[in-house]
This record gives structure tokens, sequence and C-alpha cells, in this order.
């Protein structure tokens, strides 16, 4: 694997992504889509799911719009989306090492947030389904904000709500549209890439890419315990 370059400077905040960062809800997601397509009997190739990947329910009907056609898009996300809620209300698994990196950041007081292009209350229910929401000082999702990512207003937010200069935080991020928008928002990135792998547009934006949350740790907690020594 490719050498990570540490990181330039301690944070004061770290945001997290959370579909497929924070929880393992990208396959419960395809996967939801995949079996309503069938039951619609409609011939969509598995793997064009993915481009979904990242993005808010405006520009995933609007695409599987232009590929099905508006009206069996929208009888297939409404029938897809109803399967995934009752799945995510239930508790999604978490990404590993999740678990372990919020308690870090938590012994270290280190102010937390969630940026999603999930809507609210969704969001706000997945996470407390999964048991993660007590971790987070501030929730924003796209009902927040005026354009989602990959436009930088879900970040700015919050950074605004922890009260943390955009400089001064690092995101925690697993898809390209969320890495453009936390550089958008002039913040520190790192990818932790799930079912979509980084291509070579990704890579060129100059971001970190990890294989893993644990691995994200590692970069973070060297400046924890330069603090904590201090």
């Amino acid at each position: 694997m490719t050498e990570v370059a540490p990181l330039p400077f301690r944070p004061a905040a770290v945001i997290f992504d959370m579909d497929g960062l924070l929880l393992d809800s990208e396959r419960a997601i395809l996967d939801s889509l995949r079996a309503a397509a069938l039951d619609h009997r409609l011939d969509i190739d598995p793997d064009w799911w993915l481009c979904l990947i990242g993005h808010t329910d405006a520009v995933c009907r609007a695409r599987l719009g232009r590929h099905i056609g508006e009206s069996p898009a929208t009888a297939l996300l409404d029938d897809g989306h109803a399967r995934y809620v009752a799945i995510a209300e239930a508790g999604l698994p978490h990404r590993p090492g999740v678990v372990a990196l919020l308690e870090l950041l938590v012994t270290h007081a280190m102010p937390r947030a969630v940026a999603t292009s999930t809507r609210s209350p969704l969001a706000q229910r997945k996470l407390a389904a999964a048991g993660l929401l007590a971790y987070f000082d501030e929730v924003c999702t796209s009902s927040d904000v005026a354009q989602p990512k990959p436009a930088p207003d879900v970040y700015l937010l919050a950074a605004e709500r922890l009260g943390v200069p955009p400089s001064q935080c690092l995101v925690l991020e697993d898809s390209p549209t969320g890495v453009r928008a936390a550089l958008a928002a002039g913040m520190t990135a790192v990818q932790v890439p799930d079912l979509l792998a980084p291509d070579d547009e990704a890579r060129a934006l100059g971001h970190r890419i990890v294989g893993s949350l644990d691995e994200a740790q590692a970069l973070i907690a060297p400046w924890l315990s330069t603090a904590t020594a201090g």
C-alpha cells in the first residue's frame, strides 16, 4: 500500500460522513434497490447502481430517470427506499473501526460532527438505531443547507455549529463527492473508500486515501498523544 503522508496539523474538530463511512449502509441501500428492480421487472446492471453512491435523493432520482424513464424510476426508488428505511431503522452495522476511533476522540475531548447527504430526521434515526448518535456534538444533514455535496454547504455548517474554523477541521469521507465537498469547504480530507474505489480523477484531488478507519485513526492519534503529553 502507498504510504500516506502524516497530517500536517492537530485538528480542532473531526467531521464524519455517515453512509459508507460510519455505517455499513451502502450495501443495504444498493441491495434494496436491486431487489426492488427485480420485483419491478427492470433489467438494470447490478454495477450501474454504484454511480448513485454519495449523492442526494434528488440526484439519484434524476440519474435513474434518465436511465429508465421518470415514472418507473420514481416507483422503483420509492419501493427501494421503503425497504432500506426498514433495515436502517432496525440498526445498520458499523464500518470497521468506528467505535474505537470515536472513543479515542471522546477521550481527548475532540469536537465531533456528522455531515451527511441523508435528510433529517432519517439521519438522526439511523445514527440512534446504530448506537452512534450520542458520540456527536452536531448532526448536519442535506435538509439543513441550500446545496448538497459536492457543494461545501453541509461541511461549512458543521464547522460553524462546532465553532471551529474550516481550515482546522479534518473530514473523513468514503466517496469522491464528499471529498470534493470537504475540499471546497477548505478542510483537510481523508478518504476511506467503501464500495466505490477512487479513480484517477478522484486521486488527482491530492487528498489522503487510507484503507480503513484504523489507518485514519493512526493519522490522528500522534497529534492527540502529543497534546496529552504537553
